[in-house]
């Protein structure tokens, strides 16, 4: 009689234990186990507890394939779901294989785990008799999608606790005060400081202080929450006729637009993504936006200073081009109109499109497509965690009835994803295709573009471990219906995004989960977690204004300024949301893989070498910053999340 040692561990997380019964079937190469109940004295399955067990099949099973997992109630006890994180299997002869899970497993479910060194499928001769297993069944992948959905609340407890206690912690205070559900108007800016006593950063407070100045404004298209609108000008659009008459004063002397042009010292932000984009409605009343043009000048001090707001594509006496020089009240509403508009496409296209959907898009193609067995597998599933999840829970908030983006801004997203490129999502080629390698200043590129290249080194280093040619990504059929699914469903087989919808090389496959990676952590830190240090402050730009644009120059005071903003209900309504946002819920930063889906000492040690770099990285912004008045820490790489989880 042969005897396998099992070492089971459960997930040191909340609620993972189970006092059910759990049974498993070993799979080998030369046969199989009887189903054998796994049973101790004691408590069997206790969070963050590891147990020893045998299992005695009458003879050696060969070379060991999988296990069987099955999970059956005690007595009438009520159902409690099980988190098991590995199983560990020393075989007869010696040897150890690590069988990963991290997952739920709830009552007559028989889950399928692989083990052993990650395959590709031309790799997988070893199970052409056994692939009707479901873990290799494209078309049962309803049934682990619908698990995920059935573990939600379980899965998600501990951030959607976290997110509780902010808004109750939150509500409290606002409720204390008389702000929650104000109906009055602002009397005073300065009121507004008021909101919260305790939640306030060095960098919210110093925007409540420095708000109007045009070259804090300029700064935000670089370091602010949405970097990636900004592009160098070297020719005025048509419908935007600013003349060096109406500049010369904000240009260096002795020069002009047409020569700083050609400098390369002057940018535009287009907002004509939002041109006729449907008003959304609020208790009755629309809420105004704006398609404006926004011309920028990097003056001789470094500074991104706005010189020309229009805010309207085409020109026109009621659409007039406002100047610094203008009444202070009408430049300061100029330049809150355009922040609005800013901040709603922001939201829109560039967090939750561009980041969360798409995240959404490469975690469910990868959930039915690729095996757990697969190396790609292995590589992009710590990247995905808590993404489904956050996601049910945003889509129902925002999108169902009276959600913010239930009217207009839907459009504003179909209108993105029919011009939405793969080159836009790959950093370097975005940067160079805006014009913005050499702006100073930019540490938002500065940043993202070394964080790019340690997951690119990182990713390199994996993806030719297992794929030695390009012969053998052509005849992975796995990885190609990966690429195909997100073409199909992502990019919605629009050739001309360049989106690849089969991979040809190794090199593709590099670029394309780099993408990936950087994509769901990286830019998604750098797209949300500024957004109380610059969102919080209503007068530097709302999502809700409450008066239309002004349609002449002259006629505006600080009392206008008070009319356009969002009520108190709604002002404070706006602050609670970005605290909740910006906030960390999880503890799994960049690199760092609590999960050990790998079992080869290869890929670890690229684990290993991959973390230094972005340590080393780490250290060096963390300087950097410390000697900056306005510090960038967003994409350090010490509280970059690891995936979207918030």
């Amino acid at each position: 009689m042969a005897e396998y040692k099992l070492e089971v561990t459960t997930g040191n997380i909340k609620h993972a234990g189970t006092t059910d019964n759990i049974y498993v079937i070993l799979f080998g190469s030369e046969g199989q186990s009887e189903r054998t109940k796994l049973d101790n004295s004691g408590i069997d399955f206790k969070a963050g507890k590891t147990r020893t067990y045998t299992v005695k099949p009458a003879s050696s099973l060969g070379k060991l394939l999988f296990i069987k997992v099955e999970k059956d109630p005690l007595f009438i006890f009520p159902e409690n779901e099980w988190y098991c994180s590995t199983i560990l299997v020393t075989a007869p002869e010696g040897d150890m294989i690590v069988f990963p899970c991290y997952r739920w497993i709830s009552r007559g479910e028989l889950v399928e785990l692989r083990g052993g060194k990650g395959l590709i499928q031309i790799n997988l001769l070893l199970f052409v008799q056994i692939r009707t297993g479901s873990i290799y069944k494209k078309n049962d992948v309803s049934q682990k999608l619908q698990h995920c959905h059935h573990n939600l609340l379980l899965f998600f407890k501990p951030i959607c606790l976290h997110c509780f206690a902010h808004i109750c912690f939150s509500g409290s205070e606002l409720k204390f005060k008389g702000l929650a559900g104000s109906l009055k108007k602002w009397k005073d800016i300065d009121d507004m400081k008021n909101i919260f006593w305790s939640k306030k950063t060095t960098l919210s407070e110093y925007v409540s202080e420095h708000w109007k100045e045009d070259d804090f404004f300029g700064s935000q298209f670089l370091n602010g929450t949405n970097p990636n609108v900004i592009k160098r000008c070297s020719k005025l659009p048509p419908n935007f006729p600013v003349t060096d008459e109406m500049v010369k004063p904000f240009l260096e002397t002795g020069t002009t637009l047409e020569k700083e042009m050609e400098k390369g010292n002057i940018f535009l932000c287009d907002q004509k993504i939002m041109d006729g984009i449907p008003a959304r409605m609020k208790d009755g009343n629309p809420l105004y936006a704006t398609a404006g043009l926004c011309l920028f000048y990097m003056n001789p001090e470094q500074k991104l200073i706005p010189i020309a707001i229009q805010l309207h594509q085409q020109p026109s006496e009621q659409n007039p081009i406002f100047l610094p020089s203008d009444l202070e009240t009408d430049w300061l509403l100029a330049k809150l109109f355009f922040r609005s508009s800013d901040q709603i496409e922001f939201q829109a296209v560039h967090h939750l499109l561009s980041v969360h959907y798409l995240a959404e898009v490469f975690a469910v193609a990868a959930l039915r497509c690729f095996p757990t067995i697969h190396p790609l597998y292995k590589l992009l599933i710590p990247h995905f965690r808590h993404t489904l999840h956050i996601n049910v829970v945003g889509r129902k908030t925002l999108l169902g009835p009276g959600g913010a983006l239930s009217e207009g801004l839907t459009e504003l997203m179909r209108r993105a994803l029919s011009q939405m490129t793969y080159s836009s999502l790959c950093l370097p080629e975005n940067i160079a295709a805006r014009g913005l390698e050499t702006i100073p200043n930019f540490y938002y590129r500065d940043d993202a573009l070394k964080v790019w290249n340690n997951i690119n080194s990182f990713v390199k280093s994996v993806v030719e471990y297992y794929y030695d040619s390009d012969s053998n990504v052509c005849k992975d059929s796995e990885l190609q219906e990966w690429v195909n699914e997100i073409f199909t469903h992502g990019f919605l087989k629009n050739k001309l995004s360049g989106c690849p919808s089969c991979f040809n090389t190794v090199a593709e496959v590099i670029k394309f989960i780099t993408m990936v990676i950087f994509r769901v952590s990286a830019q998604h830190a750098a797209v949300n977690d500024g957004q109380f240090d610059y969102n919080s402050w209503i007068p530097n730009g709302s999502l809700l204004l409450c008066k239309p644009p002004p349609v002449t120059k002259g006629l505006s005071n600080m009392q206008t300024l008070l009319e356009v903003f969002p009520n108190v209900g709604d002002t404070v309504k706006i602050v609670s949301t970005v605290w909740i946002l910006s906030d960390k819920y999880t503890d799994v930063p960049l690199g760092t893989y609590p999960e050990e889906h790998f079992d080869e000492p290869a890929p670890k040690q690229m684990i290993k070498e991959f973390q230094a770099e972005l340590s080393y990285l780490s250290e060096e912004i963390a300087t950097r910053n410390s000697q900056l008045k306005i510090p960038y820490p967003y994409l350090n790489p010490a509280v970059i999340e690891n995936s979207v989880t918030i």
